[in-house]
């Protein structure tokens, strides 16, 4: 590693996370292009079937400096460079032909069929290559698409507004909303990295919730996510905003399957990350069968009594289900606490 080799990678960092919740079924990454301490241009992959970052970074830098500055240049990038051709050429062969001097990636390939196949491509054409660089936070821009690529489900984030006794909602005649108007805010953005988004028949029936992204932090370019219910009677309400909307082509119902098989088959659909909101027994049975790969628990001052409970208990079996504290901040008078699994 050489000097200034992480404050790079920190900047190709930004690049690719700009593209959380828009690439999917590909990573999210980002890439820059350096020459003698000077930062001549940087990109990100947009899109599936789109230029990937480091030839989003190279056609800037070439616009902005020429194709002669970028030979012999560094190109820094958050994931390996692809080395095989399908909906775009490999990676490999546009860092080549432009004729860069240095590639630096953060995190290895995380398909074992591709791992480590862009250094030997590049370090045959005489080209250094370096690995590893910020490797950890670069692997966490990706983890889903890792769990993705490596076991064939998608990631799954859990989130729940509760009151401070466990409780979904509010006593009978007090409203709908248990957390903050700053919390469901923040929790919007949950909704713009998901892929697919998942509720129990209790919820659609009680809460007819829209199950869309929305708003100002809305990114150009995200598709409104798939929207999962989960249900064993088949009791729905035909007239519930999810089967009526502009977006009711993108509602799937699925009666008494397996949580697993739902997932399995979201994930044939390019589903990389799934966001699930409830209710009670669609959390508990995720939680027992150890699904859940992280969970957002937005946590209100209040104590309700009554109410639907966080885990149903008859959904959720004995035994507990250990979880590790990744960090706690305030939104608007809440405590939202990000969990994830131990190791």
């Amino acid at each position: 590693m050489k000097p200034g080799d992480e404050e790079w990678m920190g900047l190709a960092l930004e690049e690719a996370r700009r593209g959380i919740g828009l690439t999917s079924p590909n990573p999210n990454v980002g890439a820059v292009v350096v020459k003698d301490g000077v930062l001549l241009g940087k990109g990100w992959h947009r899109r599936a079937g789109g230029p990937h970052a480091e030839v989003e970074a190279l056609r800037a830098a070439e616009a902005a400096h020429g194709a002669a500055a970028v030979r012999g240049a560094t190109v820094y990038v958050t994931l390996e460079p692809c080395s095989t051709s399908g909906r775009t050429p490999a990676c490999t062969g546009g860092l080549i032909g432009a004729g860069v001097g240095r590639v630096v990636w953060g995190a290895d390939d995380p398909n074992p069929r591709h791992a480590g196949r862009a250094g030997e491509v590049l370090g045959a054409e005489g080209i250094e290559v370096t690995r590893g660089v910020l490797a950890e936070a670069c692997g966490e821009v990706i983890a889903a698409f890792a769990k993705f690529i490596t076991t064939g489900l998608p990631w799954v984030v859990a989130k729940a507004g509760i009151s401070l006794d466990g409780k979904l909602t509010r006593p009978s005649g007090e409203g709908q909303w248990l957390t903050s108007e700053e919390s469901r805010a923040d929790a919007m953005q949950l909704r713009v990295r998901a892929d697919a988004i998942v509720v129990g028949a209790e919820t659609v029936r009680v809460d007819d919730p829209a199950l869309t992204v929305r708003g100002g932090g809305v990114p150009e370019g995200k598709e409104q996510p798939w929207r999962v219910v989960l249900t064993n009677s088949g009791r729905l309400p035909e007239g519930a905003r999810i089967f009526t909307d502009e977006w009711r082509e993108r509602t799937l119902v699925r009666r008494g399957e397996t949580m697993e098989a739902v997932l399995r088959e979201l994930a044939g659909r390019g589903v990389v990350t799934v966001l699930v909101e409830g209710g009670g027994v669609v959390h508990a049975q995720l939680f027992a069968a150890g699904l859940v790969d992280e969970a957002w628990i937005y946590v209100a001052p209040l104590l309700c009594g009554a109410g639907r409970p966080l885990i149903a208990l008859e959904a959720f079996g004995a035994g507990s289900c250990r979880l590790v504290t990744r960090d706690a901040v305030l939104t608007g008078g809440d405590v939202r606490i990000r969990l994830g699994r131990p190791g």
